[in-house]
């Protein structure tokens, strides 16, 4: 359905702190304003009919009752409407009965007496409904003859014997559906109340407002989900709801109320060989027609055919003259295979379908094609196999054949690009690179085709370089950046989202289908604000804000390394304070956090909330503890410590077995046991997925002695603990035994004005002793010192090297100030952006490792490729620096693609040429390569060569190349800094950073 093109974002101020101009009435700022007053909830895509009526509702109209005084007031459905209205009709009363404990009956014919009534019925096909237009009882403009849209609207004496209805009437079968769930929503039925076990508030007397509600076409047509990668669902499924199946109807059936609970409308079902293929029973496809769910078939699965499992009978039905079975190559076997299709294409002719084009080989790989060798035969060969599966089409399903979709993906895309012929009414479905980063966008031609565009994007993913189908990792920031970038692209036709085994997707997924509904609702300052709304409907408006921080900060986390990839040595132990320990101890804080909500909140809401926040963080703080450990264990036989060795190895292997615990209480304990065999981070099929980690130990000898390593070190002190008076620096020294028996230890500071933690005692096995120093007490300049430590019958000398421009120095600092070595600055702490030809920079809060970056808007710009000073978009950093010299500077940009075009993003230093720096643009799928590198670690570095002619205030500028770049980080390096996984601690800035200790 055509809708508005999204509004131009207005022009940001210069500034680096722009304000908000002042609003008059807008949509979003109403809506909020309604959930303030209590008036009504913020339900996707929903609005009232008009401020003013609504308004006038509340101090003139009563609420309507659906229960009160012990009274449940019934609903009524027509049995002509559509059958998806009607069972959905069915789920009002069951709703009503969880907040109040009373069941309304369901009817089918009209009473001739009732006080209040509920009316749901679909326009134009019923009667009593359309009777209500016709009379002009209910508005219905911007509703009918929409797509899904509805109307929900307190009609006062509406029939005869009717004093009072609630009418919920929609556009279509599935508007009619969504106004349904949005009465349920609005009493306090959540979308999860089953699938995350989230608690209904009981009720005694159950109301809605009288105002009328509206629920507007939705900015994408289909949005959906894939079931992939089920082999949890599948385990779970057979536990606990069909025994005798892998997947079966009565699965389908809560998938199927959840998808429409969230506005939702298409299905790509379950499809791997440990599952049911959909079709086997043919309750599946019976259901979803029932329910009003569009069904499809992903990119391996031509015309609704699962080849996992349906190929092979097929083709033993079907022997050569020689007895061998046919292979599913369409160069070598046509008439078998568009026979296979088309057998499919009969059987479900009579159900809402979508049906995918073109075709890859059995279970996800690449096309065979034995007699066509080169990208222009294959070309031919897919050109073939798409006219013969519309012929088939339309000979078996004819006009009901639609959406028809054809996904380029993978090996299909080269093959597109290079001339498959694809209908101008097919939808053309572009995928991402199975780790969120769309690798192409339609251009100006085919955002003009009447079959319209889609994507297929991953949320969940089984496969290279690494898999990620545990948790929910994907930062909904990132999510909001692709799929705003899509939407900006003409991108609306379809949207379909891998959500693995949909449990531990609750949260991406209520965000993606709530973009889908309504892409402008949340804008890149707000995202956070959906989880605050989201959890605050879940546990309470009180609890959303604290429950979006968290989840923030643990979306944060997975940025810089997912959990499911964590790896032996990813983070340093020795630089930047122990990098890996400040990491795990931002877990440690996180979960912290957790559990104090937790012990806030009522018991009935214990299981969603560990379901949704605390096995989530938990279970990622885990995964990276025993890496930790196990790291600190490989460097500890390096250091050849003795005791200390042990202990780390115990500690690596209890955060092991207290992951196993905490996923064991998870399938066993949680809602009595109900998710039986859901969660599982090492299901068997998953390639490249930690596990754990190997650790060593050492045989205990009655031995003692002393070992020191100094932060910067693996082991001893050659490298100096640096020390500034902007960054006012914390280190570390670690004394530790080399044996298993105590030894004695003393520390002494070369200057009264070097502070120890710690100044000795009895080791045994280590301590870790804070290095800082009194700036109170420290004279101005360059001073060297040492910390000395001794013990057992040794001596090891810490050097120590500490700079003090003074305190008046460091308040009239402006910008950036050089320290230790490098600067290093956080993208969005910029002294100045400067907007040119209509695009800009933004910032988008919440995105990438630290707590926003900078993304180059809009996506549809013209890329600049010179005279960058006059036609870029640019951001400048002011930086003083205390050397002079050339310096290599890199830019941290968060990964992008376009496979037809560039990822670029431009440099320098004052007014020094421009370098232009080019990234990553395509996804190569392999392991080891630059584009797997950056999918891992969540970035690309970027690095130029600025050169300080002098040292003193210098301006770092950044200019944009190609839109649609977000740039995370800058770190320029002044002399020894070391490699580190993430970069160093960002620079003392007087506004940004004032007090940078770690």
């Amino acid at each position: 359905m055509p809708h508005n093109e999204p509004q131009s974002p207005s022009q940001p101020s210069e500034s680096s702190h722009p304000s908000r101009p002042s609003q008059s009435w807008t949509r979003k700022s109403f809506l909020r304003g309604m959930a303030a007053a209590g008036i009504a909830p913020l339900l996707p895509g929903v609005l009232p009919g008009t401020a003013e009526a609504a308004e006038a509702a509340a101090p003139d109209r009563p609420d309507f009752p659906l229960v009160q005084g012990g009274v449940a007031t019934a609903v009524f459905v027509d049995t002509a409407d559509d059958p998806a209205v009607v069972r959905a009709a069915g789920d009002l009363p069951a709703d009503i009965e969880r907040v109040s404990g009373l069941r309304p009956r369901l009817l089918h014919t009209l009473p001739t007496r009732a006080p209040h009534l509920v009316l749901v019925g679909t326009l134009g096909s019923s009667p009593v409904i359309d009777r209500l237009v016709a009379d002009r009882r209910i508005d219905v403009s911007g509703v009918r003859e929409r797509w899904e849209a509805s109307v929900t609207q307190v009609v006062e004496r509406p029939l005869p014997g009717v004093d009072r209805a609630l009418v919920i009437a929609g556009s279509d079968r599935r508007g009619t559906v969504y106004g349904v769930y949005d009465t349920s929503e609005r009493i306090g039925v959540s979308p999860w109340y089953w699938w995350a076990d989230v608690p209904v508030v009981h009720r005694d007397t159950v109301t809605v407002p009288a105002g009328p509600l509206k629920r507007r076409a939705p900015s994408v047509r289909y949005r959906g989900v894939f079931i992939n990668d089920e082999q949890n669902l599948t385990t779970w499924s057979r536990r606990t709801q069909e025994p005798d199946k892998n997947i079966g109807p009565e699965t389908y059936k809560r998938v199927f109320e959840l998808l429409l609970r969230l506005k939702a409308n298409y299905l790509w079902p379950a499809m791997h060989p440990y599952s049911d293929f959909f079709n086997k029973h043919r309750d599946n496809p019976e259901l979803a027609d029932r329910y009003g769910i569009v069904v499809g078939s992903s990119h391996p699965e031509a015309l609704l055919r699962n080849g996992v499992h349906e190929w092979e009978p097929w083709a033993k039905d079907r022997p050569g003259a020689d007895g061998t079975l046919p292979v599913y190559d369409y160069t070598v076997n046509p008439g078998v295979i568009s026979e296979y299709w088309r057998a499919r294409a009969r059987q479900n002719a009579s159900y809402e379908s979508s049906w995918t084009l073109g075709m890859r080989g059995l279970h996800d790989t690449a096309l065979e094609t034995k007699y066509a060798t080169t990208i222009p035969e294959k070309v031919v060969v897919m050109n073939d196999i798409i006219a013969d599966q519309r012929r088939i089409l339309a000979e078996e399903v004819g006009a009901a054949a639609e959406p028809q979709i054809f996904i380029p993906y993978k090996e299909v895309l080269d093959l597109y690009n290079a001339g498959v012929q694809v209908p101008e009414d097919v939808t053309l479905i572009w995928p991402d690179d199975n780790h969120g980063n769309m690798r192409q966008l339609p251009n100006e031609a085919e955002r003009v085709r009447a079959g319209g565009n889609g994507i297929y994007y991953h949320l969940s993913y089984w496969g290279r370089p690494r898999s990620y189908l545990w948790l929910d990792t994907t930062q909904l920031t990132k999510v909001w950046q692709e799929l705003r970038r899509v939407y900006e692209h003409g991108v609306d036709r379809m949207w379909i989202f891998n959500v693995g085994d949909v449990k531990s997707i609750e949260t991406g997924l209520s965000f993606s289908m709530d973009m889908a509904w309504d892409v402008d609702r949340w804008d890149a300052d707000d995202v956070e604000d959906f989880v605050a709304q989201w959890a605050g409907r879940l546990f309470g408006r009180r609890h959303g804000p604290e429950i979006a921080a968290i989840r923030t900060e643990y979306y944060r986390l997975a940025a810089e390394r997912r959990p499911e990839f964590i790896d032996r040595g990813m983070f340093s132990v020795v630089h930047h304070g122990d990098e890996a320990g400040r990491r795990t101890a931002a877990y440690e804080r996180l979960l912290e956090r957790v559990r104090a909500l937790g012990a806030e909140l009522p018991a009935a809401y214990r299981d969603a909330f560990y379901e949704l926040v605390e096995y989530p963080v938990h279970g990622a703080y885990l995964m990276n503890l025993k890496y930790y450990w196990a790291d600190r264990n490989a460097l500890a036989v390096r250091q050849g410590r003795g005791a200390g060795t042990n202990r780390f190895a115990d500690l690596a292997e209890a955060a092991h077995a207290e992951e196993a615990a905490i996923t064991r209480r998870y399938n066993t304990e949680v809602a009595g046991g109900k998710w039986d065999g859901i969660v599982n981070p090492y299901p068997s099929q998953i390639p490249k997925a930690p596990g754990r980690p190997a650790v060593t130990r050492v045989a205990r000898q009655e031995t003692s002695g002393l070992g020191v390593a100094a932060e910067g070190n693996e082991s001893g002190a050659g490298r100096p603990l640096s020390f500034s008076s902007y960054t006012r620096d914390r280190r570390f020294v670690d004394v530790f035994n080399t044996g298993f028996l105590s030894v004695d230890w003393a520390a002494e500071a070369g200057h009264p004005w070097v502070r120890l933690s710690e100044t000795g005692g009895s080791v045994a096995e280590q301590t870790r002793v804070w290095v800082d120093i009194d700036w109170t007490g420290v004279p101005e300049g360059a001073h060297e010192s040492t910390v000395v430590v001794t013990g057992g019958g040794q001596r090891f000398e810490v050097p120590v090297r500490v700079v003090n421009d003074g305190e008046r120095a460091r308040r009239r600092a402006r910008g950036f100030v050089e320290a230790n070595g490098y600067v290093s600055i956080d993208a969005a702490h910029f002294e100045q952006r400067v907007a040119r030809g209509g695009s800009r920079w933004r910032a988008v809060r919440g995105l990438g490792r630290r707590t926003g970056a900078m993304e180059a808007v809009p996506s549809t710009a013209a890329p600049v490729t010179g005279d960058f000073a006059a036609r870029a978009p640019e951001l400048r950093y002011r930086v003083r620096f205390a050397s002079a010299g050339s310096f290599p500077v890199t830019v941290f940009r968060l990964p992008s693609l376009d496979e037809r075009g560039h990822r670029r993003i431009a440099v320098a230093l004052d007014d020094q040429p421009v370098t232009v720096l080019s990234g990553q643009s395509v996804a190569t799928g392999n392991r080891g390569d630059a584009w797997a590198r950056n999918v891992e670690e969540g970035i690309e570095k970027l690095t130029a060569t600025v050169t300080v002619a002098a040292p003193g205030e210098h301006v770092l500028r950044l200019f944009m190349v190609d839109p649609a770049i977000a740039v995370d980080q800058i770190v320029v390096d002044t002399g020894g800094l070391p490699a580190t996984y993430l970069a160093p601690p960002e620079s003392y800035h007087p506004v940004f950073n004032p007090e940078p200790r770690l």
